[in-house]
């Protein structure tokens, strides 16, 4: 008796003939004659889902397209400095025909001349044109004639979080190194190793050592959105560069002055999103603003009536979505010029008349 209930259960769990039956005797022939061949080896396809190697080797390649188009134009940066038991490297890329490259103003302190190494592993010497310790940037001019590839400096207002990011550049000394990461975030403001504030920084995670100060953050297209400048001690994965776009306004101020003449209305501020719901009830189009942090004591916009929390929407008509374009607004044809700055207070939209003054340098 137990075999037979053993039998039974063996027989319960065997599938049905007429279950196979039915699967084995799909019809395969249409009502137009034609086959349909199953292939019981290979599993159906479903739509394409690109696989782990595909998703890899388009990684890699836009990683070594972008490496391809900035590489050449990284260059290695020895300050020629008195004392020759101190030494220095930092980073730099040829920005325009004539040896032009730019660099970190750090990376330049303390220095007349410079001893470049290309890629190639030429080696030449160049001189200040000028540097902006508010912004961490300097340019240098190559005593000798070198036809260095140039690299495109891109749209930083671009950027979004989590963006592929390549940092190029000698960290240790060692060149033409290259690491990868993302945009962690955007319009971060840090005070430098002097005190001053550096704005408008791109966070990436992009792994940065001493070295590649100076050198490109470069985007997968291949056009450079950030100029490495500091990294957090001790803390993996916060890496900073300056935004490409405020690159190049203080490389339109160096090669006209020498330094870089702006305004100042006395305040801290950093980029800010606009919720929908406060761009709604003002009617401001526009996605961000400059938030403001800190208001200096008797400086202009303190005079005007600016308070912390205020949102600046537009300066003299230019709208005001990050501080890139403050630091337009306040450039030098802005000092001791009354202009009408539009802001967000408590939900509603304020217009107050600022006087930009000259910034003091250093």
């Amino acid at each position: 008796m137990k075999a037979r209930k053993y039998e039974r259960f063996a027989q319960a769990r065997r599938p049905r003939s007429t279950r196979l039956r039915e699967i084995l005797a799909y019809p395969d022939i249409d009502a137009d004659g034609a086959a349909f061949v199953f292939s019981p080896a290979e599993p159906p396809r479903t739509g394409g889902a690109a696989s782990d190697d595909t998703l890899l080797d388009a990684y890699s390649n836009a990683v070594v397209r972008a490496v391809e188009a900035v590489g050449p134009s990284v260059v290695r940066i020895h300050p020629m400095l008195d004392d020759p038991r101190v030494q220095g490297v930092g980073s730099g890329f040829a920005i325009a025909p004539g040896g032009l490259i730019l660099t970190n103003s750090h990376v330049v302190q303390g220095a007349a001349r410079f001893v470049v190494i290309t890629a190639e592993g030429r080696s030449l010497t160049a001189r200040c044109v000028g540097d902006d310790p508010d912004t961490d940037l300097a340019l240098l001019r190559l005593d000798q004639k070198a036809d260095l590839p140039v690299a495109r400096l891109g749209d930083s207002k671009a950027l979004r979080r989590g963006q592929l990011v390549i940092a190029i550049g000698a960290p240790l000394g060692f060149e033409a190194t290259v690491t990868t990461g993302v945009v962690s975030a955007l319009g971060r403001s840090l005070r430098g190793e002097r005190g001053r504030l550096i704005e408008d920084l791109i966070q990436t995670d992009a792994a940065l050592n001493p070295g590649n100060s100076g050198g490109p953050l470069v985007a997968s297209n291949g056009e450079v959105v950030g100029i490495a400048t500091a990294v957090i001690a001790g803390y993996q994965g916060l890496c900073f560069a300056v935004a490409s776009n405020t690159a190049s306004f203080v490389i339109a101020q160096l090669l006209r002055h020498g330094h870089v003449r702006r305004g100042s209305i006395g305040l801290v501020a950093q980029q800010a999103p606009i919720p929908s719901g406060l761009a709604k009830a003002t009617g401001v189009t526009q996605g961000y603003a400059v938030f403001v942090a800190q208001v200096d004591a008797g400086g202009p916009a303190a005079k005007a009536g600016v308070r912390e929390g205020d949102l600046l929407v537009s300066a003299a008509g230019a709208p005001l979505t990050g501080l890139d374009d403050l630091l337009r607004a306040l450039d030098h044809h802005s000092i001791d010029k009354p202009a009408a700055f539009v802001l967000i207070r408590e939900g509603r939209l304020m217009t107050v008349t600022i006087t930009p003054r000259a910034r003091r340098r250093g």
